[in-house]
């Protein structure tokens, strides 16, 4: 049984890969875009300004941010777009009948999302060097904080698509819940600068714990505890893993 998942599981992703590299053009090239946006826009025009947050430039204050901003998006939007898609033209119907476990479909789609969020922080981080000098003092903590980031909003994406019932259902998260989150998660400020109120409010918004992880691994200053965010990302990345499994396992919003 575990060679016929382990199977299924690479063939998931395959697809997965297939269909980002298809529709490349929609999938890799706007947020690329996108974020050069920002960093000329932010970074450069409005970074004068500002001037230095501690002995950082703006733009370096804000490009760790950046970066896990399109990490989170793309991770999100993947598997969301992807599996219901699937939900809507009946095609995961083909993988209910089979022997595939919903662990295995979980995981399958859940590395999809990673794959295109990873490849899209990459190019955005690419795109950065134009714009400003990245430093890399603690290359440890990029990798398994941009690397659980992506497993847990690919989850998310995932969790929104067993719920959604219409295309628009797909949006009202990314847009209500998930871009307010991100723009209020300390990619562009410090929480530090905050009223002791707003402050206290900042630090129930779990992006702001993988931002600041994120900006700690370039350029070695956080408003938050280490050990601490990265247990936070775990526990919610195996809690949200289990609730989908959970739901797939009942078949709600696919038989229901």
């Amino acid at each position: 049984m575990w060679k016929e998942n382990l199977t299924a599981l690479q063939t998931i992703i395959r697809r997965e890969w297939i269909r980002i590299i298809r529709i490349w053009v929609q999938t890799l090239i706007p947020p690329v875009i996108t974020m050069a946006l920002y960093f000329l826009i932010f970074g450069e025009l409005v970074g004068r300004q500002i001037g230095k947050i501690g002995n950082f430039t703006y733009i370096d204050f804000i490009v760790p941010g950046l970066i896990m901003m399109s990490v989170i998006t793309n991770s999100y939007n993947n598997v969301v777009s992807s599996f219901f898609s699937s939900k809507f033209q009946k095609n995961i119907e083909e993988l209910l009948v089979s022997p595939t476990s919903p662990y295995t479909i979980v995981l399958g789609y859940t590395f999809g999302g990673v794959v295109r969020g990873l490849f899209v922080g990459i190019l955005v981080t690419l795109t950065s060097l134009f714009f400003t000098n990245l430093q890399f003092q603690h290359p440890f903590i990029i990798i398994i904080t941009v690397f659980l980031t992506s497993i847990l909003f690919s989850l998310g994406g995932f969790f929104n698509a067993l719920f959604a019932k219409k295309f628009d259902d797909v949006t009202i998260i990314p847009t209500f819940i998930l871009t307010p989150l991100t723009y209020l998660g300390g990619v562009f400020y410090s929480v530090k600068n905050l009223p002791e109120f707003w402050q206290t409010i900042s630090y129930f918004n779990p992006i702001l714990y993988m931002v600041n992880l994120f900006r700690y691994g370039f350029i070695g200053i956080t408003d938050v505890n280490l050990l601490f965010s990265l247990g936070f990302i775990l526990f919610l990345s195996i809690v949200l893993f289990l609730l989908n499994v959970r739901l797939m396992k009942i078949g709600y919003g696919i038989r229901n």
